[in-house]
């Protein structure tokens, strides 16, 4: 158990994205960012399945076939395409619903900070979207409007660095 090492990479973690939400034009959002991570529901998995390289999630998942803090996370945080699923009233099935602009903004600056904090001095601007399209290769759920604009960023980070990728944020906000 290490819940010394997981508190400080929480801390880490949400002071970057708070960064990367102030330069995105959404402050607010990044000060309230992640704070169910400090709930016992997922500080306690976190601190017990810490590793500092990845997510403790995936540790608690390859464990157990399934992540209670993942479970209970998602759920609360609207910066995760996987909160945006409900059940379509045509279909009657559980589909993906488009991400409002103001979540998908804090889930791109979420993506970059823990690509930042995981790959430490490894880190380089194409890793969120590498991590991104393995993602989407296992067939994660994400409507096709907000896959097509989180890649668009992501591809811009890869491309054009982080000043050009927030400048174009702070229009699109607009």
């Amino acid at each position: 158990m290490h819940p010394i090492k997981h508190f400080r990479t929480i801390i880490k973690h949400r002071h970057m994205v708070l960064r990367h939400c102030i330069k995105a034009g959404i402050p607010i959002q990044g000060l309230l960012h992640d704070l169910s991570k400090f709930s016992p529901t997922e500080f306690i998995p976190g601190a017990m399945y810490f590793q500092g390289s990845r997510s403790p999630n995936e540790a608690e998942r390859e464990r157990n076939g399934y992540s209670t803090a993942w479970l209970h996370h998602k759920g609360r945080n609207k910066h995760h395409f996987e909160y945006w699923i409900d059940i379509n009233t045509a279909s009657k099935r559980y589909e993906p619903v488009q991400m409002p602009n103001r979540y998908l903004i804090e889930m791109f600056c979420d993506r970059v900070a823990a690509s930042k904090v995981y790959r430490g001095e490894q880190y380089r601007d194409s890793d969120p979207l590498e991590y991104y399209l393995k993602g989407i290769e296992r067939g994660r759920p994400i409507h096709p409007k907000t896959a097509k604009k989180l890649h668009f960023l992501l591809k811009m980070l890869a491309e054009k660095g982080e000043d050009a990728t927030f400048r174009y944020i702070r229009q699109m906000k607009k």
